[in-house]
């Protein structure tokens, strides 16, 4: 599967899972060549996602609940590494 067609579906799966009102997808498998985990095919992704649902919550339950939205490509190691900041809409700057 090409990158864009990967990035697109992390997209899709966060969007539906936490209607973010901002998602910030950038794919940086490129500053990983000769990685182990990128010798996988596994992609490593930075993002900035703001939503509702993490409102109340610490940064470990909102890493869970990003993680549990793209479990299933992580299993498959489509994704190997993902640096989440992870915001409610009271902290966006």
């Amino acid at each position: 599967m090409n990158t864009e067609n990967r990035t697109e579906r992390v997209r899709a799966q966060l969007q539906a899972a936490l209607a973010p009102s901002v998602l910030e997808i950038t794919d940086d498998s490129h500053l990983h060549a000769g990685h182990a985990g990128a010798a996988s095919g596994g992609s490593h992704y930075s993002l900035k996602i703001v939503s509702e649902r993490f409102q109340g919550l610490n940064l470990v339950m909102r890493h869970r609940l990003v993680y549990d939205a793209v479990h299933e490509m992580i299993n498959k190691s489509e994704i190997h590494a993902l640096a989440i900041t992870a915001l409610a809409p009271s902290e966006q700057s």
